[in-house]
């Protein structure tokens, strides 16, 4: 019997992805940077840095550092690319808008007498920044960040860490999530349902439970 819903946040119930590209072209453009290329370079730079984080080979700083002298051609200090980070970090964050379809889902899963639990690989402290923002910390049970686990989604140990986490056996636990890969393959790897959140369309003959919109899960 289902217990529990895991949400991813990023993408899933929170916009971020356009939030990120939109400040990450005004900020490049303080330093000279303005090819077409600019949202696409950054995205694909932070990936792979920030996979190294939930590999937990850098840390949550080290990753951003990472990010900045890489992208920008920089040999900086750590207190440099720091303030250097904030300059793209406010204009992000200042971008972020709630999923319009994100809390009627959480409140439906509650009503269900669900528990809700949102799951991420992101920064515990960012992440709950975010709850905080659009009012989702009084709608959800608890936060599990991946900072929190031995590595990130995917790895099989995110999974079972957070099931332990929650109390629950993984045929227990539902995970909605926009990232095949992290969230859907994650959980479907340990014995989770999984439903994937395709807003864009994408992943159309992927062979896993699919929605396009939150308003369309059901237990």
């Amino acid at each position: 019997m289902l217990k529990v819903v895991l949400f991813d946040l990023d993408g899933t119930l929170v916009e971020q992805e356009h939030a990120a590209a939109r400040a990450v072209v005004e900020w490049a453009a303080q330093y000279g940077i303005t090819d077409p290329e600019v949202a696409a370079r950054w995205a694909a730079i932070s990936d792979r840095h920030y996979r190294g984080y939930q590999r937990r080979e850098l840390s949550f700083a080290a990753q951003r550092r990472a990010r900045v002298r890489e992208f920008l051609g920089l040999e900086v200090d750590d207190t440099e690319a720091d303030a250097i980070f904030d300059g793209y970090l406010w204009r992000y964050e200042a971008g972020w808008t709630l999923f319009d379809d994100a809390i009627p889902a959480v409140r439906r899963a509650r009503a269900a007498g669900l528990r809700v639990v949102v799951f991420s690989n992101g920064n515990t402290a960012h992440q709950q920044q975010k709850l905080d923002r659009f009012g989702l910390t009084a709608e959800i049970d608890a936060l599990i960040s991946s900072e929190q686990l031995p590595a990130g989604k995917p790895d099989p140990r995110a999974f079972r860490e957070a099931l332990a986490l929650t109390g629950v056996e993984s045929d227990q636990a539902l995970m909605v999530g926009d990232s095949l890969t992290n969230d859907i393959h994650g959980a479907l790897a340990v014995g989770m349902g999984a439903v994937l959140l395709a807003r864009d369309g994408q992943h159309a003959d992927v062979g896993v439970r699919r929605i396009a919109s939150l308003d369309e899960l059901s237990w």
